[in-house]
């Protein structure tokens, strides 16, 4: 967390961690999901995999600790593949991250109607005033919510921009996974 601020609330450290972790990456990456656990909680019920995560005693008690699951599939749509994800009462929330494209509102009045889905990709991907943005959202149990966007064309964590609502239906997408 070399870039976080330590005056952050916990759910904003964790959600540029997170970023610094898929920056460090590089771009042109798969999305990528994470457990969100409690810090305090993980050393004490799973010390082993605490130590593994190099989280020692005398570091940080209170926060939450990112733990990267397995590979999101690439032959599901992203909702499609959050619908079937249930996390067990140990986990206090999760994040992911994601590249996409993105448009200006000024680009909007020019979408073609016309368009499917797939059509709608290729059109976008040749705009001229498209951006690559890497996001990262982050949701816990009790409805908290925070998020990081990068920019490729400004690749920097000084650029990173930060706020609850910065993707609301990512994250209403996210909170549904700890739905019953």
């Amino acid at each position: 967390m070399s870039n976080t601020p330590m005056a952050a609330s916990p759910l904003t450290r964790a959600v540029l961690e997170i970023d610094e972790y898929a920056s460090g990456l590089g771009w042109d990456q798969p999305a990528r999901l994470f457990a969100l656990v409690d810090t305090a909680r993980l050393r004490a019920q799973e010390p082993g995999l605490a130590a593994q995560l190099g989280l020692e005693d005398g570091q940080e008690t209170s926060g939450l600790t990112p733990i990267e699951q397995d590979e999101i599939g690439t032959g599901k749509a992203l909702d499609e593949f959050l619908a079937t994800i249930a996390w067990p009462d140990a986990v206090a929330g999760c994040a992911l991250t994601v590249e996409r494209l993105m448009l200006p509102p000024s680009a909007e009045a020019q979408v073609p109607q016309d368009l499917d889905e797939a059509a709608l990709t290729k059109w976008v991907a040749r705009h001229p005033e498209r951006q690559e943005v890497r996001m990262t959202v982050a949701v816990l149990r009790d409805g908290s919510r925070d998020s990081a966007l990068r920019l490729r064309e400004k690749d920097s964590p000084t650029e990173v921009l930060t706020g609850k609502d910065l993707v609301p239906g990512l994250a209403e997408a996210l909170a549904a996974t700890f739905e019953e």
